[in-house]
């Protein structure tokens, strides 16, 4: 079986004198908060507080990083259990999609999907068995038994991870919903919503309009 070990100069440069200059200022930096300004966390996640579903729903269908390399190399979307426009699922086995991913692992070498993945397997999730296609079923059942354990939950991750402040990352047309539960449960001022206008600056697309109304009806603004 392949272990997983990470360097712990991986993310450092290579240069000796640069290096131990870099080793220095993560040493008296490494243990301050974050300051998370573009989370790109689904406000929803941290309201609801609940079990992350399982390892595929996790590291891979979501991703639109590991997707797109895997269809690259001729694996479909279908396969991978990404939803289709109108909603419907072709796979909807997370078992066999993680096997999947883990058959072409080897693709992402050198790439930086493959550096958060490793790290999140080794440092978040504190397993050592790396992705592969004989460890696939290991490793996801290694994984599904970590994310019932209570400090994976999302909420507990804000501590784990030392976030003071967590920007989540919201369309202009979003009601904000889930960012009045947050309030509500004392996190008002550690999570707050980014107006991101990316989707009104589409005028050609078919729903602009549609969205330019929705943004006049929930801010009251003309």
């Amino acid at each position: 079986m392949a272990q997983l070990r990470l360097h712990p100069d991986r993310a450092l440069p290579a240069g000796d004198e640069v290096r131990a200059v870099a080793r220095r200022i993560y040493r008296r930096t490494r243990e301050l908060p974050l300051l998370c300004m573009h989370g790109h966390v689904d406000a929803a996640v941290l309201a609801d507080d609940e079990r992350f579903a399982d390892p595929a729903q996790l590291l891979v269908v979501p991703d639109h990083y590991v997707t797109r390399m895997l269809v690259s190399q001729g694996v479909t979307l279908d396969q991978l259990g990404v939803p289709r426009l109108d909603g419907t699922v072709a796979e909807t086995d997370p078992r066999a999609i993680w096997r999947l991913f883990c058959a072409h692992w080897h693709l992402f070498r050198g790439t930086p999907s493959r550096y958060w993945l490793e790290h999140e397997i080794a440092e978040v999730l504190k397993l050592d068995l790396a992705p592969g296609p004989d460890t696939a079923d290991e490793l996801y059942d290694l994984i599904d038994a970590r994310l019932s354990e209570p400090g994976l939950r999302p909420r507990t991750l804000l501590d784990t991870f030392n976030i003071e402040l967590m920007a989540t990352t919201d369309s202009a047309t979003s009601p904000l919903h889930d960012h009045a539960r947050l309030r509500e449960a004392g996190l008002g001022e550690r999570v707050v919503p980014t107006f991101r206008p990316d989707a009104l600056t589409q005028v050609g697309h078919p729903g602009w309009t549609r969205q330019v109304e929705q943004l006049q009806e929930l801010t009251g603004e003309d």
